[in-house]
């Protein structure tokens, strides 16, 4: 039974965290613990394969839990799904961490929680009421908080972890009203029964709200996204590819299962509040990425644009399937859950990578890289695969991914609402402009990084990554190759999910000659991964073997053009401010109140110039500032309840308690 062995599976994990915490400072334990999670997380792999191919809906019951309702799990296609996402990321960070992992300075910190990660994030896949949801949710927040502390003496980390666990509370106190309101007064915490009730209009906006407010902050919606670029860099390399990659996929998971599931028919403006977040997170992110020059900040701000990309996808299916265009609904969900794979192969590998050169040269920071294809050959391949993807160039597989959701949105001139005429193509707007912007960031990141010269020392002397690192890099890199060549059997893998949950699915792909994808008919569009890959393979090869037909047999190795200077020092170079400068100019004063400092010394003062940017997050600002001001004087004002006599506090647990039971009264 594919439920059964998944839950042995995640015993299995938790198993394996109790014996980290006795083995974790032994030379032996990072390689076997890492192992036996990648073995552990494949057998889960397979079965929930297995399962989403072939297989129908499971429930299994356990009598710990609720004392009236137990705990229960529940296997079906969308569990199933996501279940492959999470366990092929952590099978892939296991792998890594085998090599990484050894140069981690407090492995005890880290080894424990990390199979722990693993179970709770599967747990939450399978959970089937809300008690059980909500427990692995904070088991799964708990353990990957826990993570990102690993490296807690240094004041950014502890920071980082003080704003994600804060943020990560408020998204489970939103996701506990949440499923409090689809309870009802009953108390009816099982998702079976809470599909069988359908509550008011007024209701069910409410649950949308918390929805969004609990799912989005863990996924990195903008405004909620403010710990995401904190605890992304503090976290090991291998923990943020799985934060960034993996966890954010539990999080849509849980809005989809919310919203889609146990909500009911959706209204259609509810598409429009979707749309709208998901649209400003993608340009948002993409906006904050490009100003970084923290490589792990950098692919962290990006998270934040993939999340808009798969929530606007989300919001169309929503104002599809509300006016009763399932085809259409079907196509933009596929659009999203297509693109939710995607981002966590390429986001774990781009970690992977920002974590090898770590681990190599000491550093973070771009402006302290440059010239690692040279050092780092394999390292720099498989990154440059990562930005390709990630940028959205065929035939890699967020093209497809991306273009399906383009193809959604051509379509939404057929939905009769004015307010979804007018904000889904502007949305389009804000994805295009994300999609070009996308591209410039990574030409940027992997152009500073790995090409030109070395500018530091350490640098120059970098080597290569382990096998194991390498390993999984280059794993990564042939799946992302893969989907994007073969993007119609990832779709018609994703198949059932869509029936599901939408009632349709796209036409069986399978079925189109020469292995092309056909989002609506063939007579509008259509892609062919297949087709472009060998065009593209066929084109290089032939201009590179003309070059070499055709080109002078002399020496083809010169000194590299100064322009103008005879000093060929590396500072010379572009730097990533430099870069981002042209696009910082544009919009950077408008959202984020850029300044630029110049300190220029005078004529005769041989002290180097300096140029300092000043970059202010608005949404901090406006938003959080004034929050964390309101609470710390609200508890300066209520700071009076700690020194209460006891009959004072025995009239407050009275009052409480009589206002509590009016509020049941009027609500039954």
């Amino acid at each position: 039974m594919p439920i059964g062995i998944l839950l042995w599976c995640m015993f299995a994990l938790l198993a394996l965290a109790l014996a980290a915490i006795c083995i974790a400072t032994r030379r032996y334990a990072t390689p076997i613990l890492y192992a036996a999670s990648a073995l552990i997380c494949g057998v889960a792999l397979f079965t929930a394969s297995v399962n989403l191919i072939a297989g129908s809906p499971a429930t299994l019951a356990f009598p710990l839990g609720l004392p009236w309702i137990g705990a229960h799990f529940r296997l079906d296609a969308l569990s199933s799904f996501f279940l492959v996402i999470v366990n092929l990321g952590a099978m892939a960070a296991s792998l890594y961490g085998i090599g990484y992992g050894q140069h981690e300075s407090a492995p005890a910190r880290v080894l424990p929680f990390f199979p722990a990660f693993l179970a709770g994030m599967n747990l939450v896949l399978m959970a089937d009421d809300a008690f059980t949801f909500l427990l692995s949710w904070e088991f799964m927040s708990l353990a990957s908080w826990a993570l990102v502390m690993a490296h807690h003496r240094a004041p950014e980390t502890m920071r980082a972890g003080y704003v994600y666990i804060l943020m990560a509370s408020a998204g489970t106190f939103a996701l506990l009203l949440a499923f409090g309101l689809l309870a009802g007064p009953d108390g009816s915490y099982g998702f079976a029964a809470i599909r069988a009730s359908h509550p008011t209009p007024l209701l069910a906006a409410l649950v949308l709200l918390l929805a969004l407010v609990g799912a989005g902050s863990k996924a990195g919606l903008v405004p909620l996204h403010v710990w995401l670029p904190l605890a992304h860099p503090a976290a090991p390399s291998h923990v943020s590819a799985l934060m960034s990659g993996v966890m954010t996929k539990v999080a849509i998971y849980a809005f989809i299962r919310i919203v889609f599931d146990l909500l009911g028919p959706p209204q259609w403006w509810w598409g429009i509040v979707v749309l709208m977040l998901g649209g400003a997170s993608a340009l948002m992110g993409v906006l904050y990425a490009l100003f970084q020059t923290d490589l792990k900040r950098v692919l962290a701000y990006s998270t934040i644009e993939n999340i808009g990309f798969i929530f606007v996808g989300l919001g169309l299916a929503l104002a599809f399937r509300a006016d009763g265009f399932e085809a259409a609904a079907a196509l933009a969900l596929t659009a999203a859950l297509f693109h939710a794979f995607n981002h966590s192969l390429l986001k774990s590998l781009l970690f992977f990578g920002s974590g090898a050169v770590l681990t190599a040269t000491g550093q973070r920071d771009m402006d302290a890289l440059g010239g690692l294809i040279h050092r780092m050959p394999i390292t720099a391949f498989a990154v440059l695969a990562g930005c390709f993807g990630i940028s959205a160039l065929p035939p890699f597989n967020a093209f497809a991914s991306e273009w399906l959701t383009f193809q959604a949105i051509l379509l939404s001139p057929e939905l009769p609402q004015w307010g979804l005429k007018l904000v889904v193509p502007a949305v389009g707007a804000l994805l295009a402009l994300s999609v070009a912007l996308a591209a410039a960031c990574f030409v940027r990141l992997f152009g500073i990084t790995f090409l030109g010269r070395a500018r530091t020392a350490a640098v120059a002397s970098a080597h290569e990554a382990d096998k194991f690192s390498l390993s999984a890099m280059l794993a990564l890199a042939t799946f992302c190759l893969l989907a994007g060549i073969f993007p119609g059997f990832v779709i018609d893998a994703i198949g059932p999910v869509i029936q599901d949950v939408i009632g349709a699915h796209m036409p069986t792909q399978a079925s189109v000659p020469w292995l092309s994808i056909v989002p609506i008919a063939q007579s509008r569009s259509s892609y062919n991964g297949l087709l472009v890959f060998v065009f593209i393979a066929m084109s290089a090869a032939m201009t590179a073997t003309a070059i070499h037909i055709l080109a002078s047999r002399k020496t083809r190795r010169s000194p590299i053009w100064d322009g103008g200077f005879p000093d060929a020092s590396p500072v010379l170079q572009y730097s990533a401010n430099s870069f981002a400068q042209p696009i910082r100019r544009v919009f950077g004063a408008i959202l984020f109140r850029a300044r630029e400092e110049i300190a220029m010394p005078p004529p005769g003062d041989m002290s180097p110039a300096r140029l300092q940017i000043h970059l202010q997050d608005i949404i901090w600002d406006v938003l959080y500032v004034p929050i964390a001001s309101a609470v710390g004087f609200v508890a300066d004002r209520l700071n009076i309840f700690q020194f209460l006599t006891i009959r004072r506090y025995l009239s407050l647990v009275f009052v409480a308690l009589v206002t509590l039971l009016l509020v049941l009264a009027i609500w039954r």
